[in-house]
């Protein structure tokens, strides 16, 4: 069975940080770091005012997360500008001369499944999610299971030399949540959103995530599916900087990597192919109740659209990297991981709340 390396961290911000980057310094340095979007976008935005904007932003709103990067830099024994510019991929815009393989490779290609429950019945809300990211990172990302001085203790997959929070995970609170990546092109100075969704992380209630989530300072945005063992509610939180649609998923729904909302019709984004195709399939196989059998990870899975990408050359470059489901329940989540389709529950378990 194919393993995910588990990272333990705990302390201050900075001494959490240094952790993750001792452990994650050298899939930074010979797999993150030749990334072609990150170095195109450090390239273009050192030393910059705007990312100087974007630092001020962060600091000013979440000053202990930006201190989590900067010990995550110095573990890594890389400079605090390049992970924190990597860390507002999706922030900033990229540049014009970026060869097309490496520019669709940064729109990603992440589909999720939202599965409502009923307490009352003992039946869970479910949220199932494939990471779809850069090829190059298949094989090369880590579980963050973090206990911080300040904070709820959290478990997050983890991207080396990202901050937790923008892929899946979950807290000490019971909250779950899933990222889709979007690519809107209403970008502005703020907030990045990846703090935003590291700050998810510390949400005690639904409530209080989708007041972060509504914020009018974010820099860009991305689509979160949150839900917490004990509250009936699943929600959809389409996020770009310009606008907040937050929507209580009331049948089984998907999710992929484009706004679907009508209030964002006339918002210009860029969308795949890819993406249109797999939020197509997964609503179609939805509908039929393909996941009423197997699970969610029949339609996950699905390898003729391909739902489940693995060496695909989909118009966006992305290949599944794990998979992740939650089930919800009044007290507690149980979790599974799945490596691959054939390694399953990778890592699995139950936080009560």
């Amino acid at each position: 069975m194919t393993k995910l390396p588990v990272i333990q961290a705990h302390g201050s911000p900075y001494e959490m940080g240094r952790s993750i980057g001792l452990a994650v310094g050298e899939k930074v340095i010979k797999v993150s770091a030749h990334i072609e979007e990150l170095k195109a976008l450090e390239a273009k935005w050192s030393g910059s005012e705007y990312v100087d904007i974007l630092k001020a932003a962060a600091r000013k709103a979440y000053p202990n997360y930006v201190r989590e990067i900067e010990g995550m830099a110095d573990g890594a024994g890389v400079p605090f500008e390049r992970l924190f510019i990597w860390n507002c991929r999706g922030d900033l815009r990229l540049p014009e001369d970026l060869p097309p393989a490496a520019r669709n490779a940064a729109a990603d290609g992440c589909t999720t499944l939202m599965l409502p429950g009923d307490f009352k019945l003992g039946t869970p809300n479910v949220i199932a999610h494939n990471e779809d990211g850069n090829e190059n990172l298949h094989g090369h990302c880590f579980w963050l299971s973090a206990k911080p001085a300040e904070g709820l203790d959290f478990e997050s997959y983890l991207y080396p030399g990202m901050t937790a929070g923008h892929t899946l995970g979950f807290n000490a609170a019971g909250l779950v949540q899933t990222i889709n990546n979007v690519r809107v092109h209403d970008l502005q100075p703020g907030i990045p959103r990846h703090i935003i969704s590291r700050a998810i992380l510390d949400c005690h209630t639904l409530d209080e995530a989708v007041d972060i989530l509504s914020r009018p300072d974010r820099a860009s945005g991305f689509h979160h599916i949150l839900g917490r063992a004990g509250d009936p509610r699943l929600i959809s939180v389409e996020a770009p900087a310009s606008g907040c649609d937050i929507t209580e998923i009331k049948k089984p729904s998907a999710h992929a990597n484009h706004l679907i909302r009508e209030q964002f019709s006339s918002l210009p984004q860029t969308v795949t192919d890819s993406s249109t195709r797999r939020q197509r399939q997964a609503s179609s196989l939805l509908e039929d109740g393909a996941h009423l059998g197997e699970g969610p990870e029949a339609i996950l899975f699905e390898r003729e659209t391909p739902i489940y990408r693995a060496n695909d050359a989909g118009d966006d470059y992305s290949q599944t990297l794990s998979t992740g489901v939650f089930n919800l329940f009044q007290d507690r989540v149980e979790y599974y991981i799945h490596a691959t389709p054939e390694d399953r529950s990778s890592l699995s378990g139950t936080v009560y709340n």
